[in-house]
Order: structure tokens, then C-alpha cells, then sequence
């Protein structure tokens, strides 16, 4: 039964420090800070959601800034994303090695893929991305007001969104079987160890590469990984029908958690990846409005009466919103 995934949700990882976090999705991407809160596991630590204007689904990179907290440095491999790919406009890459490299990031060349140019670029914590050039996103682009605002991207270099994710697994055997036979993927294209999956279509947005390698080393969270990657789903009915469904397959899956701005459910794929199906609805401005999104700390309900001793806590950190 083909269950309703509509695409990404968004992909979150964990960082060193939470200024320079903000710096480098602010100044260097040209990120929207869409919402400041804190770790609904761990109420001392920020979590940091970037994205367009409001926030879309499939537009979505979130962080848990972990330095000074005794967290160790992260090792990418198997059964972990390894690469955040962003879609950019075709022919803006030029502009993009230029821009990043006078702010002091690493950027590497890479070959044309699946008819697609890109670069790699490192963050301050180690963390791998991708920006794709493409034709083929539609998707409006956030862009800052004013020529003081954070990034100074026109419309024809700006982010759109999330292309696609690259997870790295020993053997795709299982890991494609549960894709297909469970969440509704397709395989859309194959080069010699990378294979190619999408969903609801084959636009950014859609897509995860699965890279296999017998020899590749078991991944360890940590500073500068990619903690998971979510898919959306429209309805909390459609999220309840997956979860069903994983259970019937044998998947252990966590319960429902509200996340206040979607609805979550986690599970971890065949090869150890951890995956997320989040809905779409109710979104960021549940608690602020469109023009203010990212300003204030937002706790959740339940913490509200720690707010005090959170803000006390937490990393004082200045951007430009």
C-alpha cells in the first residue's frame, strides 16, 4: 500500500556553537531564521529552524547547537545522512564558490551528477552540503529585505530550498525494499554506488540518494552529523496510516510527539538511518507572526514556567532577523 509521503520535511543535525551556526545559515546561505526554541528533549540547548519566508516543509534545516556541552565530535558513515544537498539556480554556482570562499568556507568541485552541476561546501562544524544547480525548482526563495539584510542574495542566486539528502548504507537490499514496499519511493536514476529515490514526483524537494558501500565505517552522532532526515505528510491522519503501517512491517516506531509546529513520529530504515514523518500543519506562525518569525525564544507550553532559568542558560547569541 502506497502511503502518503509528500517529500522532505526538513533534516536536522547537530552543531558546535550556536553563533556560528546562525552566522554561517544567515550570512553564508542566506537562511531565514524562521524559529528559536530548544531541544524538546533537552530544554538547555537551542533548536534552530531555518528556511524560506514562513517556514515551508521541504525548505527546512534545523540545528541542536551542542558545543560546550561535553558532546564529541561526530564520524560520517554508514547508517547516517552524510550530505544536505539545497537547490540554487542553474548558472548561479560561480556566484556561490566566489561569495562562500571570501567568507572563509571550504568549497569543493565535484562532478555533474544525474544531469546536475554542484559544489560541496563545509560549515564551521564539518558538517557536509551541497548547493545543485537547477531549472527544475519552481519554489519562491527567501529573500532578505534592505541591503543591510543577512546575506545580500538577489532572487537569482537564492536558496530555494532542500534538494535532496545522500544517506550512506552498508547494502541498499533492505533499505530499498522498505522505501518502495513501505513508503511509496521510487528508484528515478543509478550510477556505480549511488542510487537515486523519489517521491510524489522527482522535483527538489523529493529525492534521497542512497550511497552503498560494504566497507564504509559505522557512523557516530556527534558534533557536525546529521541526527535525522523528516518527510511530510499532510494530515495527522495520513501521519497516524504510516505509522500503522510501520508497525505492521515489524519497524518499531515512537509513539506521536508534539513538536508544537508539526506532529513527529520516528523510526530508524533498514540501514540504520533515523527517519522522522512529520505533518505539515500547524506551522511556525502558530505562535508568531510571518513578519517576526525567528525573533523571540519560543518555549513549548509545558516549559514555560523554566523560561527564566532557560534563557539564563542558554548561549546569548545576536543575528539579524
Amino acid at each position: 500500500m502506497a502511503l502518503p509521503i509528500l517529500g522532505l520535511h526538513h533534516v536536522t543535525a547537530t552543531v558546535d556553537d550556536a553563533q556560528a551556526d546562525l552566522d554561517f545559515c544567515l550570512e553564508g546561505l542566506g537562511l531565514r531564521l524562521v524559529k528559536k526554541t530548544v531541544n524538546f528533549d533537552n530544554h538547555h540547548v537551542y533548536h534552530l529552524y531555518y528556511g524560506d519566508e514562513r517556514g515551508t516543509p521541504g525548505t527546512i534545516w534545523t540545528t541542536f547547537p551542542y558545543g560546550n556541552y561535553g558532546v564529541p565530535v561526530g564520524r560520517k558513515g554508514a547508517g547516517q545522512i552524510t550530505v544536505t544537498s539545497f537547490s540554487v539556480p542553474a548558472g548561479s554556482l560561480d556566484r556561490w564558490k566566489a561569495r562562500l570562499q571570501a567568507q572563509g568556507a571550504t568549497v569543493e568541485d565535484v562532478a555533474p551528477r544525474f544531469g546536475e552541476e554542484s559544489i560541496i561546501i563545509s560549515d564551521p562544524s564539518g558538517l557536509k552540503f551541497e548547493l545543485v544547480a537547477t531549472n527544475r525548482d519552481e519554489r519562491t526563495p527567501w529573500i532578505a529585505a534592505g541591503p543591510e539584510g543577512p546575506g545580500n542574495i538577489d532572487v537569482g542566486m537564492a536558496v530555494r530550498g532542500i534538494h535532496s539528502i545522500t544517506m550512506v548504507v552498508r547494502s541498499p537490499v533492505r533499505t530499498l525494499e522498505f522505501m518502495t514496499g513501505l513508503l511509496g519511493y521510487t528508484v528515478v536514476n543509478e550510477i556505480e554506488g549511488r542510487i537515486r529515490m523519489a517521491v510524489n514526483g522527482d522535483l527538489p524537494g523529493r529525492t534521497v540518494d542512497i550511497v552503498h558501500d560494504v566497507n564504509a565505517p559505522a557512523a557516530m552522532n556527534g558534533l557536525g552529523t546529521v541526527h535525522h532526515m523528516a518527510m511530510a505528510t499532510a494530515t495527522d491522519d495520513d501521519q497516524l496510516r504510516i505509522r500503522q503501517e510501520l508497525i505492521r512491517w515489524g519497524c518499531p516506531v515512537t509513539e506521536v510527539r508534539d513538536r508544537c509546529y508539526f506532529k513527529s513520529i520516528y523510526f530508524h530504515e533498514p540501514g540504520g538511518v533515523l527517519f522522522e514523518v512529520a505533518t505539515m500543519t500547524p506551522g511556525f506562525m502558530v505562535d508568531e507572526p510571518l513578519p517576526e518569525l525567528g525573533r523571540a525564544l519560543k518555549l513549548p507550553p509545558w516549559e514555560e514556567r523554566y523560561r527564566k532559568d532557560i534563557q539564563a542558560g542558554l548561549q546569548a547569541v545576536t543575528y539579524r532577523s
